[in-house]
């Protein structure tokens, strides 16, 4: 949120949950916790992304041909304005006059604003491009612009394509800011889908059904409440390369909805097709990307596909620059429509009468076939009240046996030390919350439920009968609240538990999870004498990584198409080309879906964290051998969940496991390494060492190649 020449930025404390909006002021929109922002966010990855670059400046040259108004909406840091003002300047050699041979770059981010300022200036662009700090709806002409802007370039697209608000800036575009039948750069957008099948995406949504091949009797998902866990109904963007194993092709790719740069789009459509099955299967999901057509004649295309995508039968023999998506990217991917329940099964030849939705923001699904009917809506209206939506991943999890039984089994242990009379959940863990209820009939149980609130409190009290447990067994409370009971009442902590999860917390660091350890501290005066803390201790682990594609996304950026783009490398948190003692931040990353990777070392423990005491900052430190040859590009970090003092059951959650993000931390360059039997002269190993800062949160990681 911005205005003028300050924002105001949401700054949130990761060990306590507690946010609050700070005013940031223009000089100081490019400090650390800015830097940290944009280094999250995707704009070095698409500054990376050559492929996309080349396309654009390909479309742009042959599009803006003479001096001209451009306008670029979501500028970011100018890249496309520069390219259209250097392409005004080798076109026909034209007198211009005014507005004609002006670039306008609308940009609503005050930290890319300032950015952009730098990078026009690197490139001697300043006085060619005028810079608006407003959202593009805010602009108005002869206010703002001069006159309204006969070409609009601009790259305002999410993986589903509208989520960005695609269509509602084109409308106000068209409306209020363009002339009549403008040029534009993209020209045109389709997306494309394909039916397939696939057991993990299935497993991603469908708790109801995974969940009866369980037999722990804890039911998240009774009968009749099909809905009461659920994701929403909503695509999910994915790189579907790193599921292709999983996955059967069931139809060939058909085309959705064509949506047009030129000309004013609709908010709504409708669109009926028929699909025909290629194979015998059940329809898991929907599978959708886009192809970017960027210029008017279609020449110069870039698409999202999965790699198993060809290019499509109409665009054969054409003369066109196609970006195929050989390469790996993290800002574009893959988007996932799940069907519900168990899918649809077809046989081959079949037919399927598809519906295809489109809002302002977003595209949705519904199918049927001629001999059967799939209810796509909701389960129940009366679900709602206590309906809880998960990311897949933790749908996926709480199906997990393998996870569920090693966490039923820590709960025992924990019965067989002291039996609890007062067992407090202190995170947002549904499945904890209903396994205590269920499993420990003499206690009460008290879930903090600090993200899930009194939505999580409808849920306990509506699956209780399904989990043999009395509704008044089972309570929700706030910290506050459970801190001035518990300390005017006798009755104390016996078991203090969490996974831990938090619900919102969708992109944090493995130890951003340590609020677990900060509310188990809070909690210190209430617990009684031997309390069973689960988990008792966390383990920070680590391994040194191969990840070519990640890395080549994040690396230091020098010419983009031509223009200097170094100056942005510390402030959007590029590996390597840094200022002296400047490090690249580490990152949240799902490795799994990160491209090309290769185990590069054994797995280490760098440090403990001992939940048994009061959170203190502590320390570690680590080496690492190098077990094959090959290039490291950096280290991927984690934490495993002591579950129990005996250490006999341990949660991971590192790169195999496909449930959590691990904590990336890229290197400066690309290091040769091998292993001690290895003849080579490349690194054997590294020291690796880190720090915890319980005030901030923040985990220190310094390495050093041996």
């Amino acid at each position: 949120m911005s205005s003028g020449s300050r924002m105001f930025q949401l700054k949130v404390d990761p060990l306590t949950g507690n946010s609050e909006w700070v005013v940031i002021e223009e000089d100081e929109a490019s400090g650390d916790a800015t830097k940290q922002l944009l280094a999250n966010t995707s704009y070095l990855d698409m500054l990376n992304d050559t492929r996309r670059n080349k396309a654009y400046r390909e479309a742009i040259d042959k599009t803006i041909t003479k001096p001209c108004h451009v306008l670029d909406i979501g500028a970011g840091t100018g890249l496309l304005s520069m390219m259209a003002a250097q392409a005004m300047d080798n076109g026909d050699s034209v007198e211009s006059s005014g507005s004609k041979g002006m670039v306008t770059a609308c940009e609503s981010y005050l930290p890319m604003v300032k950015l952009m300022r730098k990078v026009l200036h690197a490139n001697g662009m300043q006085r060619k491009i005028r810079i608006i700090n407003k959202r593009s709806d805010e602009l108005e002409v002869g206010v703002d612009m001069p006159s309204r802007a006969d070409v609009l370039v601009s790259e305002i697209l999410d993986s589903e394509l509208l989520g960005e608000g695609l269509i509602p800036t084109l409308q106000h575009a068209h409306d209020q800011l363009l002339v009549d039948n403008p040029k534009t750069v993209p020209y045109r957008a389709t997306v494309y889908g394909q039916l397939i099948e696939s057991t993990g995406l299935w497993k991603l949504h469908d708790l109801y059904n995974t969940e009866k091949e369980v037999l722990d009797e804890i039911r998240l998902v009774p009968e009749g409440m099909d809905s009461a866990l659920c994701v929403k109904r909503q695509q999910f963007s994915m790189h579907c390369d790193a599921l292709e194993e999983d996955i059967k092709l069931l139809s060939e790719p058909f085309k959705v909805f064509d949506f047009d740069f030129w000309r004013r789009p609709d908010s709504h459509r409708v669109m009926e097709l028929n699909v025909q099955a290629t194979n015998t299967g059940t329809v898991h999901a929907i599978i959708s990307w886009w192809l970017l057509q960027l210029d008017e004649k279609g020449t110069i295309f870039y698409s999202t596909a999965p790699k198993w995508i060809s290019c499509p039968s109409s665009m054969e023999g054409f003369n066109s620059s196609i970006s195929w998506s050989q390469n790996w990217c993290d800002h574009w991917k893959q988007c996932v429509w799940f069907i519900p329940k168990k899918g649809l099964s077809l046989l081959k030849d079949e037919e399927v009468s598809l519906l295809a939705v489109h809002t302002d923001t977003s595209i949705s699904y519904e199918m049927k076939t001629l001999s059967q009917n799939l209810e796509l809506g909701q389960s129940e209206l009366s679900a709602q009240k206590y309906q809880i939506t998960l990311l897949p991943e933790k749908i996926a999890l709480y199906s997990d046996v393998n996870w569920r039984c090693s966490m039923l089994k820590a709960i025992k242990n924990a019965m067989k030390q002291k039996t609890p009379s007062l067992c407090v959940v202190v995170d947002d863990s549904i499945f904890l919350a209903v396994a205590l209820a269920h499993l420990i009939k003499g206690s009460h149980v008290l879930s903090l439920f600090p993200g899930l609130q009194e939505k999580g409190a409808q849920y306990l009290q509506a699956v209780a009968a399904a989990n043999g447990y009395s509704k008044d067994h089972v309570e929700v409370q706030k910290m506050s609240e459970l801190l001035t009971s518990q300390s005017s009442q006798e009755k104390q902590i016996d078991l203090l538990v969490g996974e831990p999860f938090y619900y919102g917390n969708n992109s944090v660091l493995p130890w951003q999870n340590l609020r677990f350890w900060k509310d188990r501290s809070l909690l210190d005066s209430v617990l009684s004498e031997g309390a069973v803390i689960m988990p008792c201790k966390g383990l920070l682990k680590a391994c040194a990584m191969s990840l070519p594609d990640l890395w080549q996304s994040h690396q230091c950026l020098q010419h983009v198409e031509g223009f200097d783009h170094s100056v942005v490398n510390s402030t959007l948190g590029a590996c390597g080309g840094l200022p002296p003692g400047q490090e690249n931040p580490t990152l949240p990353f799902s490795v799994w879906q990160c491209g090309e990777s290769k185990k590069m070392s054994d797995i280490v423990t760098i440090m403990e964290f001992n939940f048994l005491k009061t959170i203190s900052p502590c320390s570690g430190k680590a080496k690492v051998e190098f077990i094959t040859h090959g290039k490291c590009h950096g280290f991927v970090l984690w934490i495993d969940w002591v579950m129990d003092t005996e250490e006999s059951i341990v949660l991971s959650t590192g790169p195999e496991q496909r449930y959590w993000k691990q904590g990336v931390k890229l290197l400066k360059e690309p290091v040769a390494v091998g292993s001690h039997r290895s003849a080579t002269t490349d690194c054997h190993s590294a020291d690796i060492e880190t720090s915890f800062d319980p005030s901030t949160g923040d985990l220190i990681v310094d390495y050093a190649f041996l």
